[in-house]
C-alpha cells in the first residue's frame, strides 16, 4: 500500500508553491500555474484555485508513490515522509536514486545527517535561491518535527488506543 501525505505536508507545498492562476514562467523559465503544476501548460492557459488543488493532490499522490517506492523499507514517521514528499514534488524523484546524498543517508538509517542534507537542495537552473532555503528550512523542521498522536477509541471497551 502506498503511503499518502499529511496535512502539513500537503500545506507547506501549498504555501511554498503558493497559488496563481494564470500561466507564468518559474525561476528556471518552466511555464508553471496553480500551485506548481507544469505538465501540458501553454502560454494564456488559466485556472481556478479548486482545480489546482485536485490537480495539486493528484500529483502528490505520485510522488509519494515514488518516495515509497524508493524508501518504502525505510521506517519513516507521516511528517518525515511528507518532508521528502514536499521535497521530491519541487525537485523530481531523481535525487532518490543518485548514489551519495540524502536517499543514501535515509537508506542507511543516519536521520540526523538526512535532515541537514536537505538544506542541500536549494539550487534552480545552477544558482541557489534564498526562497529554496527557506522552502527547505521549512521541510528539514517537518522532517526532524514528531508527528501528532492519533488518539482513538475502541469501539467495544472506550479505552483510548494510541
Amino acid at each position: 500500500m502506498t503511503r499518502t501525505i499529511n496535512e502539513a505536508g500537503l500545506n507547506l507545498i501549498k504555501k511554498w508553491e503558493g497559488f496563481r492562476g494564470e500561466v507564468y514562467k518559474d525561476s528556471v523559465g518552466v511555464l508553471t500555474i496553480g500551485y506548481g503544476h507544469t505538465k501540458n501548460v501553454k502560454p494564456g492557459d488559466t485556472i481556478t484555485e479548486p482545480k489546482a488543488l485536485e490537480l495539486l493532490k493528484e500529483e502528490v499522490a505520485g510522488y509519494a508513490a515514488s518516495v515509497h517506492k524508493y524508501l518504502g523499507h525505510v521506517p519513516l514517521n507521516d511528517n518525515q515522509f511528507a518532508a521528502l514528499v514536499s521535497l521530491t514534488y519541487n525537485i523530481g524523484a531523481g535525487w532518490m536514486i543518485r548514489k551519495y546524498g540524502l536517499f543514501r543517508l535515509l537508506n542507511d538509517k543516519f536521520y540526523e545527517k538526512a535532515a541537514g542534507r536537505i538544506l542541500a537542495y536549494h539550487y534552480a537552473g545552477g544558482k541557489p535561491l534564498q526562497g529554496l532555503k527557506n522552502r527547505r528550512r521549512e521541510e528539514r523542521e517537518l522532517f526532524l518535527k514528531e508527528p501528532e498522536k492519533v488518539v482513538e477509541r475502541c469501539t467495544k471497551c472506550g479505552q483510548i488506543i494510541e
